[in-house]
C-alpha cells in the first residue's frame, strides 16, 4: 500500500481532494493531519474534526484520522466520536517534532517516557470503539528511545506501527538512520510501516530491498516535490513528469496541472486574499521542485507581495 502521510496545513482536505481528483487511486489511503486533544471541544464535531467530516471527504480518498496528545480521557472521547462519525480505525501520533509540541511531552516529546506511553495506552486501548494505529520517530533525543518503546506497543493490538527513522530533534534534516531501521523493524511485532524520505521511484525500490517484510509505505514530501511519484511507484515509470509531455504514462495529469488545480481550489476558498496568498506560498515552497526552471525565478513567487503578481508569475512558470 502507498499512504499520504500527515503534514500539517498541507495534507488537509483541500489537497487530499485535488490530488484524489487528478490521480485517484495513487494512494491507498491517508493518515489526516493530527487533530489535537488540547484544541476545542472534543465532542463537537464542527472545527474539531472538520477535516475528516465523512460528508466532506466523499469525493476524496479514504482517510484515518491521526490524534495528537497524551491525555487519555480526551483520546477516549475524540476517538469515539470518531466512530460514531463511521471511523474504524485512528492513529496516535507519537511523531511530531515541533519544538512547542515535544516539550509537553506530545508527538515525538513523549518517547522519552515510555512509563506514559503505557499508562496512556492501558487506559486508551480497551475503552475506544475504533482500532489503534500509532505513528512514532526513533526517539526524541536520542535513537536509542525506540528501544523501551517497542516492547509496550507489542503488548496491544495495534493496527499498525508507522516508524520515521529519525529522532524529534532532527525535525526533517540529516539522514533517516536505516541502520537503526535494520534494528528495529525485526523486533515490531505489527503490520509495519514506513515513513521517510521516499522522493523517488529509486527510494522506493531500495527501501523495499532493505526492508522486504515492510509491504507499506507512507509517502510525505515526496508526494508535494513530485506528485506524480505514487503514480511513478504503481507503474514503475521513472522519467520526469513535469513537462507538458506524459512520458510512459498516458492522460495522467503533470505536476504544472496539479499546481494550477491546487492553486485554483486555494482561490475558491473562503478565506482573505492575504490567506489565500499565504496558503499558495506554502505549496509553493514544495511544489515548485516538481518544475524546471531557476530556482533563482522560482523564488520570485515568495517575494511576490500580492496575489495577482504571485498568480502571474505561476502561470508564466507552469505553462
Amino acid at each position: 500500500m502507498l499512504i499520504l502521510a500527515p503534514m500539517q496545513g498541507l495534507t488537509e482536505l483541500l489537497f487530499r481532494r485535488v490530488f484524489h481528483r487528478l490521480y485517484p487511486g495513487a494512494f491507498d489511503y491517508a493518515v489526516s493531519p493530527f487533530l489535537s486533544l488540547t484544541h476545542g471541544n472534543l465532542k463537537d464535531a464542527g472545527k474539531k474534526v472538520e477535516d475528516v467530516l465523512p460528508e466532506l471527504n466523499a469525493d476524496c480518498m479514504p482517510v484515518v484520522p491521526q490524534v495528537l496528545g497524551h491525555e487519555a480521557e480526551g483520546f477516549v472521547d475524540l476517538a469515539n466520536r470518531l466512530s460514531e462519525l463511521g471511523y474504524s480505525e485512528v492513529n496516535w501520533n507519537m511523531g511530531c517534532p515541533m519544538r512547542r509540541v515535544a516539550a509537553k511531552h506530545r508527538g515525538s516529546g513523549i518517547l522519552p517516557y515510555p512509563d506514559e506511553v503505557r499508562s496512556i495506552l492501558d487506559y486508551v486501548v480497551p475503552r475506544i470503539k475504533t482500532s489503534l494505529s500509532v505513528k512514532v520517530r526513533l526517539g526524541y533525543v536520542s535513537p536509542d528511545e525506540i528501544d523501551s518503546i517497542i516492547p509496550i506497543l507489542n503488548d496491544y493490538p495495534l493496527a499498525s506501527v508507522t516508524v520515521h527513522p529519525r529522532t524529534g530533534k532532527q525535525m526533517y534534516s540529516g539522514q533517516v538512520n536505516i541502520e537503526k531501521m535494520k534494528q528495529i523493524a525485526p523486533l515490531i511485532r505489527h503490520k509495519t510501516i514506513y515513513n521517510g524520505d521516499v522522493c523517488s521511484v529509486y527510494d522506493y525500490r531500495r527501501i523495499r530491498s532493505l526492508f522486504p517484510g515492510i509491504k507499506d509505505m507512507m509517502i510525505g514530501r515526496g508526494a508535494l516535490y513530485n506528485p506524480l511519484l505514487p503514480m511513478q511507484i504503481r507503474t514503475e515509470v521513472v522519467e520526469d513528469f513535469s513537462s507538458s509531455e506524459n512520458i510512459g504514462v498516458a492522460s495522467v495529469p503533470t505536476a504544472a496541472q496539479f499546481i494550477n488545480a491546487l492553486v485554483d481550489a486555494i482561490m475558491d476558498m473562503d478565506v482573505s486574499v492575504q490567506a489565500k496568498v499565504r496558503k499558495i506560498k506554502e505549496y509553493w515552497c514544495l511544489l515548485s521542485k516538481a518544475l524546471s526552471g531557476s530556482e533563482e525565478y522560482k523564488r520570485k513567487v515568495l517575494h511576490a507581495s500580492d496575489l495577482d503578481a504571485v498568480l502571474r508569475l505561476i502561470d508564466e512558470m507552469t505553462k
